[in-house]
């Protein structure tokens, strides 16, 4: 059991030495491309490219439309060609467009390109995030998903940041001429023009390194030996299959299952036909291909739809403040070099609270209360905003830094909530691209956050608190259906099982639901099931 434990210890530090890291510079760069043009916009975007500030909004809007409307598409595209293939490839061509960016002159380049940038992007993060799945077990995921998806915050550091030195160093009418050479025609290019160029050459770069970085899964991995391959890949399939904790996963418990069915009518414990693609179970050591039955189940999931809804509305915030943030500083009476730094601290703070709440969530095995917990800093950070006077600036940037300390939590427990209970890879691979629509919070920020608004962005800011309200509420009443869901197939068990044994099954059933109303709830030890092939842990059910 020590060896084995060690072995273990082992195989999780090289995925997160060589897999994490580098998953996590794929999507900072997704996130960079995608929020870019709000930094952009602070350093004369549209007044030098000879369009109207609304063009930008509308070219947000449009972005958000082919991201969101592309995602289920993108994720089962990923699934069926193979992740490292797909997103190396798709990141090239959103590398080259990004770049195209900085010679739009017409709105209508601008929207295209906006256009085809969100369909290339579409699918990536549910596909990567299926495929870290691939690596880690239930109680290992949010963790690492949170380093992930907390890239998203970083993306809007660094952007700043980047903004910031570029401007700097090519400054706009504020600080300077605006160009890169001397004064007036032809003296060179703008500092968006720079900026843009700078990160499509980057990711494009980055992309090609994908292509050669990334294995199919586990079983391929190119960090580990032959051995520890075949271990890595067994330990996410019995926690996935067999429902087994990560404690009582070493060597002789996944090379032997709980029964001879077990290990061989599910399709990712049973022996791979010679016919199997690269991107099957055995062969490559990912999870098998999509199959009808898995679009069906997840379209037709009544939760999935329910954790969709909530999700568009939990992330309006920090899907705005990721592109709009500079342009709010701006309209503080800040100037775009300032807008550009001061949108640094926010980011970093919301990156390091998402890191802080998916370690405790991990370790507490809750998902909700952490959920609700990021809200309530949303919803106080953006009360303070719109309470406090504009003359308060300080003021007003520390109820900004508040909202971003928020803004990302909801988004990955909720992505960590459906890949934690739902077990077959298809549906889940598809309940993840379903979930990508609550990018659907672009095209509303799109829309909202737009010029005649400026600078208090009052009513966007009241918009927002009311949308963070309502995903409060409808968070809590999902809770408190899985805390019931959960009892009643606790109390069934039970009876089948009869005797004292039904009634330990009550007794720790009244247990769990007291916990429940504490937020420590844990429940016992057993997997519930929720419905078909998704089950309920009491602790992946809250």
């Amino acid at each position: 059991m020590p060896a084995a434990a060690a072995t273990t210890r082992h195989i999780l530090r090289q995925h997160d030495t060589h897999l994490l890291p580098f998953l996590a510079l794929l999507f900072l760069l997704n996130s960079l491309d995608r929020s870019n043009i709000g930094n952009a916009e602070t350093g004369g975007f549209t007044r030098y490219a000879g369009l109207s500030p609304s063009d930008l909004n509308d070219a947000v809007t449009a972005f958000f439309i082919a991201f969101v409307s592309l995602q289920p598409l993108g994720a089962a595209l990923g699934k069926r060609v193979g992740v490292g293939r797909w997103v190396g490839s798709v990141m090239i061509g959103w590398g080259v467009l990004t770049l195209l960016t900085a010679f739009v002159s017409t709105r209508a380049q601008l929207i295209t390109l906006r256009v085809c940038i969100g369909a290339l992007e579409a699918g990536f993060y549910p596909a990567t995030v299926f495929y870290l799945g691939l690596f880690y077990t239930r109680f290992e995921f949010a963790q690492r998903l949170g380093l992930f998806y907390g890239q998203y915050a970083v993306a809007g550091a660094f952007g700043g940041l980047l903004s910031y030195v570029v401007f700097s160093i090519f400054p706009t009418e504020e600080g300077g001429d605006g160009g890169a050479g001397g004064e007036g025609e032809g003296r060179g290019w703008h500092s968006y023009q720079v900026l843009f160029v700078l990160e499509g050459v980057f990711t494009a770069l980055v992309a090609v390194i994908t292509l050669l970085w990334l294995p199919t899964g586990p079983g391929t991995a190119w960090w580990l030996s032959p051995e520890e391959r075949a271990i890595a890949q067994k330990r996410v399939l019995a926690d996935r299959v067999l429902g087994r904790s990560p404690t009582a996963l070493h060597h002789r418990s996944i090379s032997r299952p709980s029964s001879a069915a077990a290990a061989t009518s599910h399709p990712l414990l049973a022996k791979p036909s010679r016919r199997s693609s690269t991107t099957d179970a055995g062969a490559a050591g990912s999870e098998p291909s999509l199959s009808r039955t898995d679009v069906f189940a997840a379209f037709t999931d009544a939760k999935i739809w329910a954790l969709l809804c909530l999700n568009i509305l939990s992330a309006l915030p920090a899907t705005a403040f990721s592109i709009f943030l500079p342009l709010i500083l701006q309209g503080l009476g800040h100037t775009p070099l300032a807008s550009n730094a001061l949108s640094i601290p926010p980011f970093l703070l919301g990156a390091t609270t998402l890191w802080i709440v998916t370690y405790f969530s991990d370790l507490t095995h809750q998902r909700i209360p952490f959920i609700l917990f990021g809200l309530s800093l949303n919803l106080l950070g953006l009360l303070l905003a719109l309470l406090l006077p504009p003359a308060y600036l300080t003021a007003r940037y520390l109820a900004l830094c508040i909202l971003l300390a928020g803004s990302f939590i909801a988004s990955p427990l909720t992505v960590a909530w459906i890949s934690g209970n739902i077990r077959a890879p298809g549906k889940r691979a598809i309940a993840l691209g379903i979930n990508g629509w609550g990018n659907l919070a672009g095209v509303v920020a799109g829309q909202l956050f737009a010029p005649q608004y400026a600078p208090q962005y009052t009513r966007p800011l009241a918009v927002t608190a009311a949308c963070v309200t309502v995903s409060i509420l409808g968070y809590m009443a999902f809770w408190g259906m899985l805390v019931r869901e959960n009892r009643r197939r606790a109390g069934a068990e039970g009876r089948r099982r009869g005797g004292k044994r039904g009634e330990r099954g009550e007794r720790d059933e009244r247990a769990g639901w007291l916990r429940s109303r504490l937020w420590t709830w844990t429940g016992g030890k057993g997997a519930f099931t929720l419905a078909g092939e998704e089950r309920s842990d009491a602790v992946y059910g809250c």
